[in-house]
C-alpha cells in the first residue's frame, strides 16, 4: 500500500442547512443567563460605569436603595428580555455562518472562533441592541433623577421624547460603541475558549474533535469570559454616551472618540476600568451560557429531536 494511501483523509467541513431550532435554542440560552445571574451583574455594571466615584460595594448599595432585591433586575421586563430574546439568537446564527465560511477558507479553530464572535457580535449591535441599551441605560437614568427629589417621566414617555427630537439616530444612540464591543467580546470569547479547549485536550491527551467533558467545556469557556473584560473602557463609553446625566464639561454631542476624552479627563484610567469587576463575572456567567452550556444543550436536543441543529460551538 502506498503512502499515499495510507493517509487518512481530512475532515470534511459540512454546510448545515439553516433551522429555526438553532435560533429558538440561542434566544432560549439567553433569556435563561440574563433571568438568572445576568441581570443583577449587569445592573451593577452600568451603574459602577455611569456613577465612576463608586467603587464596588458603593455600586450595589445605589442598586440596593432603588428597590432592594428588585433594584438588581430593574429593566428585566420588557428590555433585558427583548434584547436576550434577539441577540442570543443573533449571535448564534451568524457565528455558526462565519465559523463555518472561516474554516472552509482553510483558518485554524482558533482564528475561525475569532472571525465567528467578531461577525455574531457586530450583527447583534446594529440588528438588536441599539434600542434594548439605550432603554435600560434610560431606566437606570429615570432612577438618578428621582434620587434628587424630581418626579421621573416614564421609561416609555423619555423613549417618545428621545425620538421626536433625535429620531432613529437618538434611540441607537452609542450603537458604534456597542458594536466595537460586542464584536470585541465574542471575537474574544469565542477565540480565548477555542484556545483553552485546545490546551485542555494536549494536557489530557485527547485529539482534535474529540467530545470534552462537561466540567472542560464549562472551565474553557468561563476562562475566554473572564478575559474577554479587556475592553471595559468600550464598555464604560458606551454607557457614558447614552446616559441621560447633565454635566456641563460634556460634549453636546458625543462621539466615541470625545467620550473617551472626556472620562479621561474626568475620572482618569481608573474611570475607563471602573465596573470591570461585575464585568468579569458577567462575562464568565455570558460564555458558560452561551459557548459550554450551548454546546450541550445543542447536543441534548439533537439526541430528543434527532434533528441536527446548525452550529457547533
Amino acid at each position: 500500500m502506498s503512502a499515499a494511501a495510507a493517509m487518512p483523509e481530512p475532515k470534511k467541513l459540512e454546510k448545515k442547512p439553516v433551522k429555526f431550532s438553532n435560533l429558538l435554542l440561542g434566544a432560549g440560552l439567553n433569556m435563561f443567563e440574563v433571568t438568572t445571574l445576568g441581570q443583577p451583574l449587569e445592573v451593577v455594571k452600568t451603574t459602577m460605569a455611569a456613577n465612576r466615584g463608586d467603587n464596588f460595594a458603593g455600586a450595589l448599595g445605589r442598586v440596593w436603595g432603588r428597590g432592594g432585591v428588585l433594584g438588581f433586575y430593574q429593566g428585566l421586563i420588557p428590555w433585558a428580555w427583548i434584547e436576550a430574546s434577539t441577540k442570543g439568537a443573533v449571535l448564534l446564527f451568524v457565528a455558526s455562518e462565519a465559523e463555518y465560511y472561516a474554516r472552509s477558507f482553510g483558518a485554524q479553530e482558533f482564528l475561525a472562533g475569532i472571525t465567528g464572535g467578531v461577525a455574531g457580535g457586530i450583527a447583534q449591535a446594529y440588528a438588536t441592541m441599539g434600542f434594548c441599551t439605550c432603554m435600560k441605560t434610560v431606566e437606570i437614568t429615570r432612577h438618578k433623577v428621582a434620587a434628587v427629589g424630581v418626579k421621573p417621566p416614564g421609561t416609555f414617555a423619555v423613549f417618545m421624547d428621545i425620538y421626536r427630537k433625535e429620531g432613529i439616530r437618538g434611540i441607537n444612540k452609542g450603537v458604534n460603541a456597542v458594536a466595537i464591543r460586542q464584536m470585541t467580546n465574542w471575537g474574544s470569547r469565542f477565540g480565548l475558549s477555542r484556545l483553552a479547549e485546545q490546551g485542555i485536550r494536549r494536557a489530557t491527551g485527547k485529539e482534535e474533535g474529540q467530545r470534552l467533558a462537561a466540567w472542560e467545556k464549562i472551565a474553557a469557556s468561563g476562562l475566554g469570559g473572564g478575559l474577554s473584560a479587556w475592553n471595559q473602557p468600550i464598555e464604560v463609553i458606551r454607557v457614558e454616551m447614552q446616559s441621560k446625566t447633565v454635566d456641563p464639561n460634556r460634549p453636546a454631542k458625543l462621539t466615541v472618540g470625545s467620550t473617551l476624552k472626556y472620562i479621561y479627563q474626568s475620572n482618569g484610567i481608573k474611570g475607563l476600568y471602573r465596573g470591570v469587576t461585575p464585568r468579569i463575572g458577567l462575562g464568565v456567567w455570558q460564555t458558560i451560557c452561551m459557548v459550554g452550556m450551548g454546546d450541550m444543550a445543542k447536543e441534548a436536543v439533537e439526541r430528543l429531536t434527532g434533528d441536527k441543529v446548525t452550529a457547533k460551538h
